[in-house]
């Protein structure tokens, strides 16, 4: 490609001097010199008649002259069109996430994100925490929402939201006709969670382990709508899941919250990705959104 000659050309067409050039275009002296010797070779002809006291453009200079502008300027042209195609925010975004953020965090940032970037296709998938931390890894999603942390050294993990829970169970468990409940009343309860790996379980178990508190099962559900419909069902037993989950259930007053004097539930939803990702535009398209719809 000549356009550094052809640019050097120009210049020196318009200012005649080859100090003055090198200064302009912030080359030294024999550049511009070895820049207009290869264009002669290029077009076999002289394209400056030179002496001491002047610089003077041949016939075959203004020809190439008045087209060596038109080049350059759709160089210019053309590699701004490209610059500004590469700033557009389209193509594929895989997004992986963790169920209560997949079902419950997610669908309202896919609305916001078709809104504003129309030619982005999104895909989405749902798994739980150890699940999304692996995909990431693997590079099957661009980026993962997870539930909690991970010791995945070589991935990025930053906060977006924090997530509060609480104890739940159905409108016809004696613990929802107490009054007062007490950390004493949870132990030989049946409870029922998630599967190992999920980021609600792990938190469950931490609440379980540092309160000391003694289990009378544990069912395993591997889902948060499989956990409600099972208490809304009738069976006596409790949860632990995010407001966000149990939102409308405790709204129709389907599912009850057990409040706790002085004791809150919380947590905080991450984002992960490979550090390779930050660059990708899609996926700081994506950030951007995340966060900025994360805060109050």
């Amino acid at each position: 490609m000549y356009y550094d000659a052809l640019k050097t050309f120009v210049t020196l067409a318009e200012v005649k001097n080859f100090t003055k050039t090198a200064e302009k275009l912030l080359i030294s002296q024999p550049s511009v010199s070895l820049h207009i010797k290869n264009l002669e070779q290029e077009f076999q002809t002289q394209l400056f008649q030179r002496s001491p006291k002047f610089l003077k453009i041949t016939p075959t200079g203004e020809l190439l002259y008045d087209r060596a502008k038109q080049m350059i300027s759709l160089y210019e042209q053309t590699r701004e069109e490209i610059l500004e195609h590469h700033q557009v925010i389209q193509g594929k975004l895989r997004i992986g996430a963790s169920f209560t953020i997949g079902e419950y965090v997610v669908p309202a940032l896919l609305v916001e994100l078709q809104s504003d970037y129309p030619d982005l296709e999104l895909e989405v998938t749902i798994g739980n925490t150890e699940e999304i931390v692996e995909s990431v890894r693997l590079f099957k999603v661009d980026v993962g929402l997870i539930e909690g942390q991970t010791n995945e050294k070589e991935l990025r993990v930053q906060p977006f939201m924090e997530d509060e829970l609480h104890l739940v169970a159905s409108a016809n468990h004696p613990l929802a006709k107490k009054a007062n409940i007490t950390l004493a009343d949870l132990n030989n309860q049946i409870w029922l969670t998630r599967e190992d790996g999920s980021g609600t379980r792990e938190y469950l178990e931490h609440v379980i382990r540092s309160n000391g508190l003694k289990v009378k099962s544990m069912l395993t559900v591997s889902s948060n709508q499989g956990i409600k419909e099972t208490m809304i069902s009738g069976l006596n037993a409790l949860s632990l899941l995010s407001y966000k989950v149990i939102e409308r259930d405790i709204h129709h007053r389907q599912l009850t919250i057990l409040s706790i004097p002085d004791h809150t539930f919380k947590r905080m939803l991450s984002s992960v990705h490979s550090p390779i990702m930050a660059s990708k535009k899609n996926v700081a398209a994506f950030m951007s959104a995340l966060h900025q719809g994360s805060t109050p």
